[in-house]
């Protein structure tokens, strides 16, 4: 089994992010992208489910009552960018080209909206399926900002029957001097920190991102919070890499 080098985990515990060019071959990329095609051409959305995609709070709060979204741990799901519905829920591009995410445009970390005790115990895997560009939306990190803990949470409200999240906590304001852009290869993998700051610019180039992304937790006395939104289902429940 591959490990990384000395200097390699050096470089990630000092900036809260590496970068591993090569990890996926031509061929797997290939396969992966013709899963989303298959996924994104027979995708079958009520009107009423056709949800944007955002961290901002403003449009979590259309979301929070949302079955789809709540619920969307175990399944398929599928998440759009914004405008590319008209007022009754129709596409107004190829739906090929309306995804944000299946199944990240602002400032945000990951442990916002996946809160573990102690923290640091996330760790997010971003791989990209295409060149990740600086006109197709790359992703942006602040080195070192994993170091600061976490001021804001997405938490559900134990006070609702219904599936309702709100914040704790408040963003604190950002220099966008601060972030430096992280462009990659087809074929890259992205370790992040769970409470590095980064973001990905929206792609207004007439180019594809295509990127497959998930989190690990270590769970040797580790609590995965109960409030947050992501709850483990017992037919699918958080699945052990190692036992």
């Amino acid at each position: 089994m591959a490990c990384l080098s000395p200097s390699q985990l050096q470089k990630f515990r000092e900036d809260g992010f590496l970068v591993l060019e090569g990890f996926l071959s031509e061929d797997e990329c290939v396969a992966m992208q013709q899963r989303i095609g298959e996924l994104v051409a027979n995708m079958d959305i009520p009107l009423h489910c056709r949800t944007i995609f955002s961290t901002q709070e403003e449009q979590l709060k259309i979301l929070e009552h949302r079955d789809y979204f709540w619920n969307s741990g175990d399944k398929v799901r599928f998440f759009f960018e914004k405008g590319v519905f008209d007022e009754k829920g129709n596409f107004l591009v190829p739906p090929e080209k309306s995804i944000n995410k299946i199944g990240h445009v602002n400032p945000h970390q990951d442990a916002t909206f996946l809160y573990t005790e102690p923290l640091g115990r996330l760790l997010g895997i971003w791989m990209a399926l295409e060149d990740a560009t600086l006109d197709n939306g790359c992703l942006w990190f602040i080195p070192g900002s994993h170091t600061g803990g976490v001021s804001r949470r997405l938490i559900r409200d134990p006070g609702s029957s219904e599936p309702v999240t709100s914040f704790l906590g408040s963003e604190p304001a950002r220099d966008n001097s601060l972030f430096v852009p992280t462009p990659v290869r087809r074929g890259a993998l992205i370790l992040i920190h769970g409470e590095v700051v980064h973001k990905s610019e929206k792609n207004l180039s007439d180019r594809s991102r295509h990127a497959y992304t998930f989190h690990l937790m270590e769970t040797w006395d580790t609590v995965w919070s109960p409030e947050n939104w992501l709850q483990p289902t017992a037919e699918l429940p958080f699945p052990p890499l190692y036992s």
